[in-house]
């Protein structure tokens, strides 16, 4: 009796273990042909929606990638160096080179103290990662209680970082730039403004911090403000690996892509989450996005093995979520097109929805997805409006 052929596996690497990266290894397991490689730095799975948590030692942010993946879903701990298009291979910083048929660009996104503001670099700290968030709270440490701590950026990653440091003590002074919480509608702004008042938070709105000193900071006007511990939450940046493979990218190096997540300039190269840039025009950063847009990417690929066409980008926002400590926060709601509309929850309540919805990302969108390839859904908006062409870079 003849043996049946031997079925080439297709290849696939996942560059980036975080949100969309892991929720896109473990979607292509839908198809028992595809072998998947995840690359990731790190051994273990950072939830950044509580670095800020980490840093104020009022939680964890680390969870073993075993209780996340999938069983055919293969870790390799090393950093990606470059993607090799004409030769189909991921080169990786400790020279190992893994060959490909598809790619999945979801390298996420970095914190960016700008070079521009004299001593950012130097004397700020971020809490994009995990490294920057371990150093920062080694740092927390060592300066006294009552020290002076600036947060620079008044987002809603800024603004989780100051009340956290407040609740705990810490005399914080959150600089907003244009305004506190601008993504937040108008009610709940004020509601935040109330809380960060109550627990002694200085906001300043208007202006930006143009220079960090080792012991102050100096805004935009001109005034110097004492600050012992300047941490820096305004902007974020993306690594540099698809401007270093030759790879278009926008004017922050996201991917540049087609609406179904495909690079411009190689089909065989699919970006999902805070990397990439679909027809120039990125969701916004959120862990919310980058879970679909994760899944979305991994759609693509499949979609390409099976030789049907990709869908494009379908994903609907309802709004975020935003801790103010560890007993209070809000539910923002959004349209669909992600407009904050003038209804929030807050309080306790705001508290319990963020904290519920944190750990619903893990266990019922990756650890589902690994369990049951395919389960995972997401609201949907329709297709979006075709976009103006945009400059890019090599």
């Amino acid at each position: 009796m003849s043996r049946p052929a031997h079925r080439a596996l297709h290849k696939v690497v996942v560059i980036g273990g975080g949100y969309a990266g892991t929720l896109a290894a473990n979607r292509l397991q839908v198809r028992p042909d595809v072998d998947i490689t995840l690359v990731n730095p790190r051994p273990e799975f950072v939830e950044r929606l509580r670095l800020h948590q980490y840093a104020a030692r009022t939680g964890d942010a680390t969870i073993d990638y075993g209780t996340l993946l999938g069983e055919r879903v293969r870790l390799v701990v090393d950093s990606a160096a470059r993607i090799d298009t004409a030769a189909r291979a991921v080169r990786l910083a400790s020279g190992r080179v893994l060959e490909y048929d598809h790619v999945v660009y979801a390298v996420g996104s970095t914190g960016a103290a700008p070079s521009s503001v004299p001593g950012a670099a130097e004397f700020a700290y971020d809490l994009a990662e995990l490294e920057p968030a371990r150093r920062l709270r080694a740092r927390l440490d060592e300066v006294p209680r009552d020290a002076p701590v600036t947060v620079a950026g008044g987002g809603l990653t800024g603004v989780e970082t100051a009340a956290e440091l407040a609740e705990r003590g810490r005399a914080v002074t959150l600089v907003c730039g244009r305004a506190l919480a601008p993504y937040l509608g108008a009610p709940a702004r004020r509601y935040v403004a109330r809380w960060l008042a109550d627990h002694g938070v200085t906001v300043i709105e208007g202006t930006t911090v143009s220079e960090v000193r080792p012991e102050e900071v100096v805004l935009a006007d001109g005034t110097a403000r004492p600050s012992a511990l300047t941490v820096w939450t305004a902007g974020f940046g993306v690594p540099g690996l698809a401007a270093a493979s030759g790879l278009r990218t926008d004017a922050l190096g996201r991917l540049l892509t087609d609406e179904t997540l495909t690079s411009l300039d190689d089909d065989r190269v699919v970006a999902a989450g805070d990397a990439a840039a679909p027809s120039g025009r990125p969701l916004r950063m959120s862990g919310y996005a980058a879970g679909p847009l994760g899944v979305q990417a991994a759609n693509t690929v499949l979609s390409r093995i099976a030789g049907t066409e990709p869908a494009v980008i379908d994903l609907a926002f309802t709004g975020a979520c935003l801790s103010l400590g560890r007993r209070a926060g809000v539910r923002q709601l959004a349209r669909k097109d992600d407009t904050a509309v003038d209804f929030y929850i807050g309080g306790r309540m705001g508290a319990v929805i963020k904290e519920l919805t944190c750990k619903l990302v893990v266990s019922k969108r990756i650890r589902r997805e690994a369990a049951k390839p395919g389960s995972m859904t997401w609201p949907k908006a329709g297709p979006r409006p075709a976009a103006p062409e945009v400059p890019t870079s090599p």
